[in-house]
């Protein structure tokens, strides 16, 4: 394994893109945006907003070492559907809170409506876990104020304290 590469996997959470009636933009952008930045992907799938499901899939991933971090997407609102944050923090040994308060205090330049997002982050073993909005726009405002920071974040995770992964 290529100890610089970053590996990531994605989940969307959303019943409407797991039933294929909704085509997954912001999975598609996240995507896209990732492997512009280098990330090598390892995973990428979508689930219905099932805590237990969402659950299920973060520990898998997470157990199994395959990446440095899973990005999720969807289910951060305040609809009785939206579980991403507990399903995170269920499985979380502990939490990384200055990930969503960048993302959440950026995206109000943009609008208001950011503090409304519920998103969390969180580490299990040595896996980073990102909750992004649903919103193809809201990943993009997230993305520019954390991706440059996230490869220092990783390094030091995988316990490189004298440089920083790229």
């Amino acid at each position: 394994m290529d100890e610089k590469k970053l590996r990531a996997a994605l989940i969307t959470s959303s019943d409407m893109g797991y039933a294929g009636e909704r085509e997954d933009k912001s999975g598609d952008l996240l995507e896209e945006a990732l492997k512009k930045e280098g990330y090598e992907i390892v995973s990428r799938t979508i689930l219905p907003d099932d805590q237990k499901m969402l659950e299920k899939e973060l520990v898998r991933l997470c157990e199994s070492g395959i990446c440095d971090v899973i990005f999720t997407t969807g289910g951060t609102g305040l609809s009785p559907r939206d579980i991403m944050p507990e399903a995170t923090t269920a499985v979380a040994d502990r939490m990384v809170p200055g990930i969503s308060e960048a993302m959440r205090a950026y995206s109000m330049q943009y609008t208001r409506r950011a503090m409304l997002s519920r998103g969390v982050c969180a580490l299990r073993k040595s896996t980073l876990i990102i909750n992004l909005p649903g919103s193809p726009k809201a990943v993009r405002e997230c993305l520019e104020v954390i991706l440059g920071e996230l490869p220092h974040g990783i390094s030091i995770l995988r316990g490189n304290t004298g440089h920083c992964a790229r």
